[in-house]
């Protein structure tokens, strides 16, 4: 399968690095530092699961050199998704699948009135990964998992395939009839993650140490959980209880990619994770206090470091 890799980080690393260690045909559309070590480098990914290892990869700035591929990997940030969606154009045919791997819940929404709705598959997929330096990749939380399926529901040929193809590569994959539900389920988590590891600058580990902090996390859950039902998403009653107990479970040193870029100073997530949750909140009349301060808690850094005044 040919498979073009947009945004190469953590998440697109990660996986675009396991497909082609599979032997899949797998090209990098990368820039910058990360561009020239996957040229003249290749791939390294440092895995629990898999251990450390290394492939040769294809790597470019350049869609035009590719042409038509059968599957993108999209993996950028949610705040570049227009921006990269139409700079893909020349990586689409007829039977070009996209699936988007980004946080949030409306990407694949912005992606289709790009590409037409056809060529999108809904995801949503979960690994705690990040570039170590330029060509490198660590991964901090495994086992990792994508889950997908067609937007209209139901299940297809080409999501069986690409399941096979996934499985094949060794990471948890499964298709869903309605992937809507995984999506919002993911958002639940992420929303909370994200949100109150960056605010508090804090890892998961000390913050469900404190009862408060605990139930900070586990509130923020609950209201993104109230949005997705007055929304018509008929998400399990068991949900927050579930990412609450993997929560508990996980490495204590665990972050948030929010705060990866906030530490790092790039722009953060904020408007497709908890400003999603508060607008859509606000505008079914369902209360997210929570969402909300974290919210305007880090909307001054939204757009990278604050600047002061000289």
């Amino acid at each position: 399968m040919r498979i073009a890799v947009v945004g190469a980080g953590g998440t697109g690393g990660y996986f675009g690095g396991l497909l082609a260690r599979a032997g899949q045909d797998v090209t990098f559309i990368a820039r910058g530092a990360q561009l020239d070590a996957l040229r003249t480098k290749g791939l390294q990914v440092k895995s629990r699961q898999f251990g450390t290892f290394a492939v040769p990869v294809k790597a470019t700035d350049n869609v035009d050199e590719i042409g038509p591929v059968d599957l993108i990997l999209f993996c950028v940030k949610a705040y570049d998704t227009v921006e990269a969606a139409e700079a893909m154009r020349p990586l689409l045919g007829a039977s070009t699948m996209v699936l988007s791997v980004q946080n949030g819940i409306d990407n694949e929404s912005r992606i289709a009135a790009i590409t037409g709705k056809h060529a999108v598959l809904g995801a949503a997929a979960t690994v705690s990964a990040q570039i170590e330096s330029p060509g490198v990749i660590a991964v901090t939380q495994e086992p990792a998992w994508i889950r997908f399926g067609e937007l209209d529901g139901g299940v297809s040929r080409r999501t069986d395939h690409l399941a096979e193809i996934f499985q094949a590569a060794g990471f948890n994959s499964d298709v869903f009839p309605d992937i809507r539900i995984q999506m919002w389920e993911k958002f639940v988590f992420i929303c909370a993650l994200s949100g109150v590891t960056t605010m508090m600058r804090l890892p998961i580990g000390p913050i469900l140490a404190h009862e408060e902090s605990r139930m900070l996390f586990r509130a923020v859950m609950e209201e993104v959980t109230a949005v997705a039902h007055v929304h018509g998403i008929p998400l399990p009653e068991d949900v927050v209880d579930r990412w609450f107990t993997l929560s508990e479970r996980l490495n204590g040193g665990v972050y948030g990619s929010m705060h990866t870029d906030l530490v790092e100073g790039r722009r953060l997530e904020l408007e497709s994770l908890n400003g999603m949750v508060t607008r859509l909140g606000f505008a079914a009349h369902v209360p997210t206090p929570m969402n909300f301060a974290i919210y305007a808690a880090l909307k001054p850094l939204a757009d990278g470091p604050f600047q002061a005044p000289t």
